[in-house]
């Protein structure tokens, strides 16, 4: 097999520079050596410095930024594997490590991966090119780091050319969690995914949905970005406004964009809350800028800097206003504060990291806290060369244990352990003291089943390769003047909750919702959001919900309709009522009049029938058709006010069949009665002859009244039959509900009334031609005035239904019902009993016979004494005629004279006695 090696140069800045690279092991900054070596990759400063001068030559360059926090990191690396080595964790089997300095830089991490991959024991560190590296020793046999996502990206794709594990304590951009791009990644903290979803709970639980986010323009930061503002859509939440930083302060641009940014979020001044995305470099030289511009806002602090101590002892911090983070969650790191304690004891020689803080903390010796911090932070390894002339060593053990991040800590030695105890599992079987006992790839299937137990709590790597440990969220509060990053909650990754160790903790978590950053107004419950121009959703304007309508929480997108028809709910409101419902109850005063005249109706029909039934025999009686048909149509006449009754109350459909029938068909009774007697008393009355034989023919009393009802009887079986009426429910009032008939076919209804019309017309006609009556027994003009009061009643109330509205829409017709009824009534049978009672004089035979021929002379006066109606029965009568009529006095020529006292004389043709009596039964008989 070819083999083709790579020769990792070294490229010489300088001879004279004590950091240049002379050869390879200078690349080195800190290492001992082991029986399995793990190397290390941290961004312990924080930017490499890049030359000036044209051309560009491919030369490795120095760097600048010395970063306390990750230089802790190494340290908390070189502690967890001294204590592996000293515990029997690994029987006598020692682990050495190698640490390089990333720079932050992709290009430098990328020449340290590329030592790792060199072959073991290779004297020139030559990476050999292979198709299968299953048997293949590299020099490491697995990797801790890198400090940021963007390098371990481009690390981990080498690092998978021999499936070298790569475990980071740091890195958590989302897309490391997919196996198939990185499958030999792993990492000791979550994924962005859950600070992303935790840091969108945060907001949401604020009541904040316009913010601000600031991020670094690379791999980490715009991976970040991305993950944060699918979390923030989904959860309606905005970004006001993105503004992204270079990845290297070297880069020319960077300063001009921190002003930007600042200007950016000064003006937007409903922007109260900025999420930011940067390395802890980054972030100070923007919150120095903030600082100087008196910004005054919260900030949410990403994993990377929210524990930082560099940033948070900034002069005026407190300035910038409230910070609030996600750090990684810690753990007991008792062991490391006693290692760094110790830290001054330690050998140099080959530590290059731990020299070279030695050396800053000699040259910044003479600098307060903050100082002495940003001293060490901007000296560069060139600085150094020229200020560690003469000066002592100074050590101050204080400072580096007041800047441990202690999630970062505790991240570093799980990763440390995680590979521990994978090499443990390989090396049950085999001599690890051996090199060459097992391959990188054999130890990464290993690591995928390790549990770790720390403090009583089990540690593992998931599918994703991703540790699913929570997040600390952290509070920078003022104590004793002077800011304290405290925990303030923990926010557990898998439920998504806070969970809170006391309430005041959660008072200071429940403070944030102070604070105000919304595009528009909260949206009231009873109000919805009304989008505008804007392109960002959370930009609306409140408009209140419309009737019907309801809103229960704030901020609703739309408002809830009212679920079912018996709900209401008014403009802005915030539930349903449920709708009133109305029908004509028993105790409305308006039914309750309508009852007592229904009541006084049927006490009206009793009294007519007591009344009639005690004068039995007497002419007024028997000229109103007998006592029979006087029963009948009283008893319709109560039928019909008991039918009032049923349009009160809540309806129900034996209500809504009962009223319309029993009213239509108890009318039709009565109507075919008084039909009846108009018929019969034009009959008796009419002196026409072809008139009268028509009405004989006609004049069938029982089959009339039979044939009418029973024609009405049938179209009320029909209509109950096919279109019954039934309980509706009327919903056109938004806030009740009105209970109703609906007489299911207005058609059926209207040839029900249309019948009983044509009945009283043709009643009417009837009784209007026998309107001219003796004077005290004129029925058939009362008749007339009652099918009057009818008409008049239904013709009004057709359009006066048609335009009623609501629960008094069945007092309508109950009024048209009692109207009708009791002017029928009343024209039928009043006059009657008013003559029963205060006429008694003329309700005697006598009188009724001599009104009788009062009327008759009249009507004959004009015609021969042949036409005039007498009573075969009246011998009184008869006498009197036959008497005048054989005096001298009253006979002249065989002609009859004959006057009544106070009436016109009467001259005729003296008639045959046969022929006289035999005409005047006839007539009387009819009557």
């Amino acid at each position: 097999m070819a083999i083709v090696s790579f020769l990792i140069p070294c490229f010489v800045i300088g001879t004279d520079m004590a950091f240049s690279c002379q050869n390879a092991d200078d690349f080195v900054g800190a290492s001992s050596p082991g029986d399995i070596v793990i190397g290390g990759l941290f961004a312990v400063h924080s930017e490499m410095l890049h030359p000036k001068e044209d051309p560009i030559k491919p030369v490795i360059q120095n760097c600048a930024g010395f970063e306390i926090q990750v230089f802790l990191q190494t340290l908390a690396m070189i502690h967890a594997i001294e204590t592996i080595n000293n515990s029997t964790l690994l029987s006598g089997i020692t682990l050495g490590y190698e640490i390089y300095d990333t720079c932050a830089e992709v290009t430098k991490a990328m020449a340290s991966a590329l030592r790792f991959l060199s072959k073991f024991n290779s004297s020139e560190d030559a990476v050999e090119f292979k198709c299968n590296y299953s048997d293949y020793i590299p020099r490491i046999k697995a990797v801790t780091g890198a400090s940021y996502s963007e390098v371990s990206m481009a690390v981990s794709r080498l690092l998978a050319l021999q499936l070298i594990p790569q475990v980071s304590p740091a890195s958590s951009a989302e897309i490391l969690s997919d196996k198939i791009r990185f499958p030999s990644f792993f990492r000791t903290i979550p994924s962005d995914f859950h600070q992303t979803r935790a840091m969108t709970h945060l907001i949401c639980e604020s009541g904040w949905n316009w913010i601000g986010v600031i991020a670094t323009d690379d791999d980490n930061g715009r991976f970040a970005l991305e993950s944060f503002g699918v979390q923030a859509m989904a959860n309606n939440v905005c970004i006001a406004f993105k503004e992204m930083l270079p990845a290297y302060l070297s880069d020319s641009t960077f300063h001009t964009k921190v002003d930007h940014a600042v200007e950016k979020i000064v003006k937007e001044t409903r922007v109260n809350v900025i999420v930011v995305f940067m390395r802890q470099f980054h972030v100070l030289k923007l919150f120095k800028k903030a600082i100087e511009r008196n910004v005054n806002k919260t900030w949410i602090a990403s994993d990377n800097w929210s524990a930082a101590v560099k940033i948070s002892t900034i002069p005026n911090i407190r300035q910038l206003g409230t910070i609030v983070g996600f750090g990684f969650k810690s753990g007991d790191i008792a062991s490391f504060q006693d290692f760094l304690r110790n830290l001054n004891k330690k050998p140099t020689e080959n530590n290059k990291f731990l020299r070279e803080y030695i050396m800053l903390s000699s040259v910044c010796a003479h600098l307060e806290y903050h100082d002495f911090q940003s001293c060490i932070a901007n000296k560069s390894q060139d600085d150094l060369l020229e200020n560690t002339e003469n000066k002592h060593q100074v050590w101050r053990d204080d400072f580096l244990n007041a800047n441990i991040e202690p999630g970062f800590i505790q991240s570093t030695m799980l990763a440390v352990y995680a590979i521990a105890h994978a090499i443990k599992g390989q090396c049950k079987d085999r001599n690890c003291k051996d090199p060459s006992a097992f391959t990188p790839w054999e130890l990464l299937e290993e690591l995928k089943k390790v549990i770790i137990i720390d403090d009583d709590k089990e540690f593992k790597f998931n599918s994703n390769g991703d540790m699913s440990t929570n997040y600390d969220v952290l509070l920078w509060k003022e104590i004793d003047g002077h800011i304290e990053i405290i925990t303030m909650a923990e926010y557990d990754a898998e439920k998504g909750d806070f969970i809170f160790e006391d309430e005041e903790k959660k008072k200071d978590f429940l403070d944030l919702k102070k604070v105000q950053s919304t595009c528009s107004q909260h949206c009231r419950p009873g109000q919805m959001k009304k989008v505008t121009e804007s392109p960002h959703t959370c930009c609306y304007e409140c408009v209140y919900c419309p009737e019907n309508h309801y809103s229960n929480q704030t901020d609703m997108d739309y408002c809830y309709r009212c679920n079912n028809k018996t709900y209401w709910a008014p403009i802005n409101s915030t539930t349903c009522y449920r709708k009133t419902i109305y029908f004509l109850a028993w105790t409305d005063w308006f039914a309750v009049f309508l009852l007592l005249l229904s009541a006084f109706g049927v006490m009206l029909v009793l009294s007519i029938c007591v009344i009639f039934t005690k004068n039995l025999n007497t002419p007024v009686v028997k000229a109103s058709g007998g006592l029979t048909v006087c029963y009948i149509i009283l008893f319709s006449h109560f039928l019909i006010f008991l039918s009032t009754v049923f349009f009160i109350d809540v309806p129900t459909d034996f209500k809504c069949k009962t009223r319309q029938a029993l009213f239509g068909i108890s009318f039709t009774l009565c109507i075919s009665c008084i039909l009846v007697k108009s018929q019969k008393i034009l009959l008796a009355f009419s002196f026409d002859p072809k008139l009268q034989n028509f009405l004989k023919c006609m004049y069938k009393p029982i089959p009339i009244v039979v044939t009418c009802t029973g024609i009405q009887v049938i179209i009320c079986t029909f209509w109950l039959i096919f279109r019954t009426p039934f309980v509706n429910q009327n919903f056109s009032i938004p806030k009740a509900i009105i209970l109703e008939c609906n007489e299911g076919s207005i058609v059926a209804f209207g040839i029900m009334l249309s019948y009983i019309a044509a009945l009283a017309f043709i009643c009417f006609i009837f009784a209007f031609k026998g309107r001219k009556l003796p004077e005290n027994y004129n029925e058939a003009k009362f008749i007339t005035f009652g099918m009057l009061i009818y008409f008049i009643a239904w013709i009004v109330f057709i359009p006066v239904y048609a335009n009623t509205f609501g629960k008094y829409l069945p007092a309508v017709e109950i009024i048209v019902v009692l109207i009708s009824n009791y002017g029928i009534l009343c024209c039928t049978f009043l006059p009657k009993c008013y003559i029963i009672i205060y006429k008694q004089e003329t309700n005697t035979k006598s009188a009724f016979l001599k009104m009788v021929y009062t009327y008759s002379s009249k009507s004959a006066s004009s015609v021969a004494i042949s036409q005039v109606s007498l009573d075969s029965k009246s011998s009184s009568f008869r006498a009197t005629l036959s008497d005048s009529c054989k005096t001298e006095k009253n006979s002249v020529n065989g002609n009859c004279h004959f006057q009544v006292p106070g009436q016109p004389l009467i001259k005729g043709k003296v008639l045959p006695k046969n022929a006289v009596r035999t005409m005047a039964r006839k007539r009387v008989s009819s009557i």
